[in-house]
């Protein structure tokens, strides 16, 4: 997520993409709006509403008004509707698909594997009565019955990045929404069309006025919404910086906030691992929505003396790969602007200037696409060292740095010693290896021979460290929990002949 912007106050002919408060669209009002490019083209191709504080006020009022109505609907009522927008969705996802490729620039395959990601945690969702199932327990204390309920907390924001403008907002408003709360969606501004039209179709599967709505912005409308007493919780997905400050500022105002942040996920290849298998992993994690997810590979650690024939292996597949428009078949697309490719490329000067080999250089692509794309081809970096930019930050591109390492031990050195706690890999034929990887790696998920760990939806996803600040990860049983809070019920219903006064303090007996 971005939270600077240069908005425009300029009448243009391009489409308008509004918010969604009340059911309906709702026109900007602030007189700022930004520009909405096609990353394939560097055209412009729409202008987003940019909210001020009143707009989100009333996003927020509206959410507020309709969470009584909706917290005491039953939760027969709300599976339906759940399963019902959950049908719509698989009938309609590849115009899903289509927004995201034209707004991001991601291939379209990749936009359907994103949106049938996020479908995941809509079915997941649709199991809501067994998720806040309470316990009970009879005569606790002589006459005395104790049980547990989940209440849901009230209206709730979800602060959604440009990478995943359907999957991330899918892995918390199907879960908010099931348990009764409201939800007050802000996505990127960068790609906002994605937000709009999930809110539409929640309104065609029946969902009432206000559960729901989609607030444009910018900072003004992160920060408003951080600070609105009337906002209960924060989901929020995007740079470790902006996580930091969305989770103090929220935190600080009363909120409870999962602010998921960056990420600088390694792969560590053993000697005994099949080069191949490793080989193709690199290359798709590593390039795949070109290196624009929080659970990229971005460095691969190449462990005892295979580091040139993993590296030859790889960049041989690289090669291979054809970047260009997500909508001509090409494996790659572009980047989402282009001043995030300026600055990916600007990573990749660094580590040549500070001795790293380029070995394949996306700089010099030649793309499927308008010259005028935000393009950057492949690139793969060798003999990258750990104080290099290039490794110590996250690049967030299609940039992948080979780092060589004489041990197992150094290797998980290397890791645990990284600010960031996101995801790692391990590739290895050896089931001791990956056993005391598992166990001794600092990160939040792990893959042994799966490059890119994203748990399903019935697990959580987040990582340590940088990669995450609150308590709680995404969906799965920490979603439920964040969502909704517990209460005990003590309850004795006393016989008519029983009675009297009695002081002393209660007792089990």
């Amino acid at each position: 997520m971005t939270l600077t912007t240069t908005p425009s106050t300029t009448p243009s002919t391009t489409p308008h993409i509004p918010h969604w408060i009340d059911g309906a669209r709702r026109e900007g009002a602030s007189g700022r709006t930004g520009e909405v490019t096609d990353p394939a083209t560097g055209e412009v191709t729409g202008h987003v509403a940019l909210a001020g504080v009143e707009e989100v006020d009333a996003a927020v009022a509206s959410a507020a008004a309709a969470f009584l109505a909706w917290r005491d609907t039953s939760l027969a009522r709300r599976t339906a509707m759940l399963f019902r927008f959950r049908e719509l969705l698989n009938a309609r996802k590849p115009e899903l698909a289509a927004i995201i490729t034209a707004e991001h620039g991601k291939v379209l395959d990749d936009a359907l594997g994103e949106v049938s990601r996020g479908q995941e945690v809509v079915e997941y969702a649709c199991g809501v009565p067994s998720l806040v199932r309470g316990g009970f327990t009879e005569n606790a204390s002589t006459g005395v019955d104790v049980h547990s309920v989940r209440q849901p907390l009230g209206p709730v924001a979800v602060i959604s990045p440009f990478n995943f403008p359907a999957m991330v907002p899918m892995w918390f408003f199907p879960i908010a929404i099931a348990t009764g709360n409201t939800v007050v969606l802000k996505p990127s501004e960068q790609d906002p069309s994605a937000a709009v039209w999930l809110a539409e179709l929640w309104a065609e599967a029946g969902l009432p006025d206000g559960v729901f709505t989609v607030v444009q912005g910018d900072r003004v409308a992160v920060d408003r919404l951080l600070e609105h007493p009337d906002v209960r919780a924060v989901s929020f997905v995007g740079s470790t910086a902006v996580a930091r400050h969305v989770y103090e500022t929220g935190t600080r105002h009363g909120k409870r906030v999962q602010a998921l942040g960056g990420a600088k996920n390694h792969m560590v290849v053993l000697p005994d691992a099949d080069l191949d298998l490793a080989a193709d992993a690199a290359v798709n994690a590593g390039f795949g929505s070109a290196g624009e997810r929080c659970m990229a590979i971005s460095a691969v650690v190449a462990v005892g003396g295979i580091g040139d024939d993993l590296v030859a292996r790889i960049a041989g597949r690289t090669a291979t790969l054809r970047t260009g428009d997500g909508r001509k078949g090409c494996d790659m697309g572009p980047l989402i602007s282009r001043r995030h490719r300026d600055r990916v490329a600007s990573y990749v000067d660094a580590g040549e200037l500070q001795g790293a080999d380029v070995v394949v250089d996306g700089r010099q692509v030649t793309p499927d696409g308008a010259e005028d794309g935000f393009w950057l081809g492949p690139t793969l970096l060798d003999r990258v060292a750990p104080d290099m930019s290039v490794y110590t930050d996250e690049v967030f591109g299609p940039v992948l740095s080979v780092l060589r390492v004489d041990t197992y031990e150094q290797a998980v050195a290397l890791v645990n010693a990284n600010e960031y706690g996101n995801g790692t890999a391990v590739f290895t034929n050896d089931g001791g290896a990956a056993r005391r990887f598992q166990h001794e790696v600092e990160v939040g998920m792990i893959g042994v021979n799966v490059p890119i760990p994203v748990p399903m939806a019935y697990y959580s996803f987040g990582g340590w460290k940088n990669s995450l600040f609150g308590d709680s990860h995404a969906h799965g049983a920490d979603g439920v929990h964040f969502y909704t809070r517990g209460k005990v019920i003590t309850s004795r219903w006393l016989d008519p002949s029983h009675g009297g006064l009695d002081l002393g303090f209660p007792r089990n007996g």
